[in-house]
């Protein structure tokens, strides 16, 4: 599995964005474009039906060494095989996604300020920063703005994944701004060539 140190572009099958029947498709097209993370998030579908599409996705993403993170389903890991969870402020603590995760699960924590980063990267294995800009992805946070990346990856060692509205016409000034590892949604899932925006976003990142 490829190390969460290493990992600079993580992305999202948001099924907020893509039908459900195209979930693989997706992941496949994610991998071809070299994505480092995959997430599974899918607020409307019941318990059940996450956990069967996550058993299907996981072994698409284990033989492409990709770590396979479910959203808000922490419980679900050790059965489904996924690699870890995703939890948001609102949701359960790191310490309790971790007990129902396992202890070899790999636990992400959602942060919004300064102060929320600090604590997280404390206690989960990697933590996402933002929202940076208005999204509909996270439409109860206000946009934080790009002034405290850098405070941040400074903070900690942990790996802080900057997301929010981050597209590949505003990376650039992310980066510059301090950040080293994005989540992208929306520009990512709603491009005409997946792949090829992947790499993009990954060359933009390795230049940094």
């Amino acid at each position: 599995m490829k190390p969460l140190a290493s990992a600079t572009l993580y992305g999202i099958l948001d099924l907020g964005y893509i039908p459900v029947t195209e979930t693989k498709e997706f992941a496949r097209q994610m991998i071809f474009g070299g994505v480092d993370i995959v997430q599974l998030r899918a607020k409307k579908l019941s318990v059940e039906r996450f956990a069967e599409l996550a058993v299907e996705l996981v072994p698409l993403l284990q033989a492409a060494g990709i770590p396979f993170i479910l959203n808000d389903h922490p419980e679900l890991v050790e059965t489904t095989g996924a690699s870890g969870a995703h939890v948001g402020q609102d949701d359960l603590s790191v310490a309790e996604a971790r007990a129902l995760a396992g202890p070899a699960a790999l636990i992400g924590k959602s942060t919004h300020s300064v102060a929320q980063a600090i604590v997280g990267a404390a206690e989960a294995d990697y933590i996402g920063f933002g929202p940076l800009f208005a999204t509909p992805t996270k439409p109860d946070y206000p946009a934080i703005g790009l002034g405290d990346i850098r405070t941040v990856e400074e903070s900690t060692d942990t790996p802080i994944f900057c997301i929010g509205g981050i597209k590949l016409e505003n990376l650039p000034a992310v980066i510059a701004a301090g950040a080293r590892r994005v989540v992208i949604v929306s520009g990512l899932l709603q491009s005409p060539d997946l792949p090829a925006y992947c790499r993009e976003a990954r060359r933009l990142l390795s230049i940094s």
